[in-house]
């Protein structure tokens, strides 16, 4: 069996708060590390919220291809809005894959597009914000491979330290 190797492309992202919560998703889904491309990043990140400093563990690269640059082969993945996309609920999971995403106030380009293996969408009403597609591809991705339990003991080391609930006074 493969060992699941996960990386997230940003392309030229220009909100720090998007990119934080993209860190953070990245974090909780187990993503190995985060690309992104452009200049619009870097001229913001002064202002990041990456407030589970995910940043540290898991690396965010700038790079000017995001095919050029990841080492391993991996099925490249692109999800936008593009016509004729495979839907996400109908689309089967690499276990190796470059989740490549467009900017937040545009598309990925055509030249992308095709040097993709797949491209999939997630079936809106309107367009979702890049952190939110970010978070519901790669929550798809973990619930469809099994990459992260569930349980009780994942609720206890996940959740925040002022959350001690539970159901049923158990």
């Amino acid at each position: 069996m493969t060992q699941s190797l996960t990386l997230v492309a940003l392309t030229n992202p220009k909100s720090p708060t998007n990119v934080g919560s993209v860190l953070r998703a990245a974090g909780c889904f187990g993503v190995d590390e985060v690309l992104y491309s452009g200049t619009r990043y870097d001229m913001a990140k002064k202002f990041q919220t990456d407030t589970k400093g995910v940043h540290n563990r898991i690396p965010l690269t700038h790079v000017e291809d995001f095919f050029s640059a990841p080492s391993a082969p991996l099925t490249r993945v692109c999800v936008d809005l593009i016509e004729g996309a495979t839907a996400l609920g109908d689309f089967v999971h690499p276990e190796r894959a470059l989740y490549i995403f467009g900017p937040e106030d545009g598309s990925l380009s055509q030249a992308v597009i095709d040097q993709a293996d797949a491209v999939v969408y997630i079936p809106t009403i309107g367009c979702l914000n890049l952190a939110a597609t970010v978070n519901i591809v790669l929550y798809d991705r973990a619930a469809k491979l099994n990459l992260v339990p569930g349980g009780d003991r994942l609720i206890q080391t996940s959740r925040d330290t002022n959350n001690k609930t539970n159901h049923g006074g158990r």
